[in-house]
Parts: structure tokens; C-alpha cells; sequence
């Protein structure tokens, strides 16, 4: 994943910087904690022979620290062997101070399936849930920040074989599938469900549950409610199924 960015010479360093400080700042958004990337400022005599400064972005990695990213200032070498090797006049008007001038280049260029790989890292957990009397329960969980998890919302019906809560159900799924990537399930018990989702890392559980047909004796104020159970801390709450999807836009976003 590369980016050419061309500018004029004296501002190739500066922006140079500024390229390193957004690229962190994206790392950061996806989820990739700061405290395991590493900013490595390759020194003189080390670099490319047409750099004129070059960062590299290291993560840490299970089996050691690896690169992510290069932000490389090239100067006028591109644009410079171009016009060499072409014959054609390759520089830059610019009409408020009329110079002429070679655009410099900061290229900041990272690798697509590494990042993929680094965050895959990050979210893998195995979390310890052995209960009383010793028998052992681990659970398997993707942490992805809901902005990069690949399914954002599981749709689950309590149970298949009551078609009102099926029929719920799918009508859920028709309201959200519009805006984000959901998964509807309906087949074996709802814990052996939110654990499938816990290990593809969707964020969000909507489980369509008897309170919400306005079925459960006493709580008939949960009609048209929904519980949503939350991957991380695995805590369950009622949101109004009008309110779900500015409730999910909100957090996915």
C-alpha cells in the first residue's frame, strides 16, 4: 500500500514528519497498540541511495519485532530519472510565485498483509473462564475494534423453532444488513452462538428473545426490545430495536 506524495523540495522533510505522525495516528484507529509499534530513524549510509531521510514502523510481533511500514523522502530522484531517461520536461509550474521547479516525493509505503496479520496478533485472546469446581472453560475471542471488524452484528433468534421470534429475527437483519456487515444464526444453543462470534470477532450479539415478542409474563415493557450481549466484557443489555441502529452506527463507527 503505497502513496506518492509530491511537494516542493524545501518542504520534503517537514512533511516527511508529518507523514510519519498520520501513519501512527492509523495504526492507533485500527486497533494496533502504541506501546508495541517502534518509530526506527534509519541513519546515514544505511538508507536507500536516494533517500533523504527514511522511518521505519515496527511492530511487535509474537515472534519478534518486524516491519510494518517505510516513510521515505526521495527527493527529486523519481521525477528526476523520468525526465532523465524520457527527454520530457517533468517540472512543476506554479503560478502564484511562477517557478519552475522538480516535485520531491515522500512515499510512505506499507504492507497490506502484515498490518492484516499484526492486527490479527493484537486481537487473538484466549480468555480463562474455568468455573467453580475446576472445570476448565477457555474462551476463544478476536478483539477487533468494531470499526475493523469484519461482521459488525450477529442477528440470533432464541430459538429456530418458534417462527415468531425467526420471523423477528430476519426482520432485524433487514433493517441493519443496509448499513453494516451482519450474520444471521440460528442453529444450536444461543451460548454455543455468541462463542462462534466471539472467535471471528464480531463485536455485537442481538439475541431476539421472548421479552421482545412482549411473551414474558411481567415484562411486557421489553416488547420490541432486544438484548445485546458485548463481545469483550460478555455484559448483556435491552436497547429498543428503533434505537438499535444509530446505537450500532454509533459504537461501529
Amino acid at each position: 500500500m503505497e502513496i506518492e506524495y509530491f511537494c516542493r523540495p524545501e518542504d520534503g522533510l517537514r512533511l516527511t514528519d508529518e507523514w510519519l505522525a498520520k501513519r501512527l495516528a492509523f495504526y492507533d484507529e485500527i486497533g494496533l497498540q502504541k506501546e508495541k509499534l517502534h518509530v526506527l530513524d534509519i541513519p546515514d549510509g544505511e538508507r536507500a541511495h536516494y533517500s533523504q531521510k527514511t522511518y521505519d514502523i515496527e511492530y511487535d510481533f509474537p515472534f519478534g519485532q518486524q516491519e510494518l511500514e517505510g516513510v521515505a523522502y526521495r527527493g527529486d530522484y523519481d521525477l528526476g530519472k523520468h525526465k532523465e531517461h524520457s527527454g520530457k520536461p517533468l517540472e512543476y509550474f506554479d503560478e502564484q510565485t511562477k517557478e519552475r521547479f522538480i516535485p520531491h516525493v515522500v512515499e510512505p509505503s506499507a504492507g497490506c498483509d502484515r498490518t492484516i496479520l499484526a492486527l490479527i496478533c493484537e486481537a487473538f485472546d484466549e480468555e480463562d473462564l474455568t468455573k467453580e469446581g475446576g472445570k476448565q472453560d477457555i474462551r476463544t475471542v478476536m478483539r477487533f475494534k468494531p470499526t475493523i471488524a469484519p461482521i459488525k452484528a450477529a442477528i440470533l433468534p432464541l430459538l429456530k423453532n418458534k417462527p415468531e421470534l425467526v420471523e423477528k429475527a430476519k426482520e432485524v437483519k433487514t433493517l441493519l444488513q443496509p448499513f453494516m456487515n451482519v450474520f444471521y444464526d440460528e442453529t444450536a444453543a444461543i451460548g454455543r452462538r455468541y462463542r462462534r462470534q466471539d472467535e471471528i470477532g464480531t463485536p455485537y450479539c442481538i439475541a431476539i428473545d421472548f421479552e421482545t415478542m412482549g411473551l414474558e409474563e411481567g415484562k411486557e415493557d421489553l416488547k420490541d426490545t432486544v438484548t445485546i450481549r458485548h463481545r469483550d466484557s460478555m455484559e448483556q443489555e435491552r436497547v429498543a430495536i428503533s434505537d438499535l441502529l444509530p446505537w450500532l452506527l454509533e459504537r461501529i463507527h
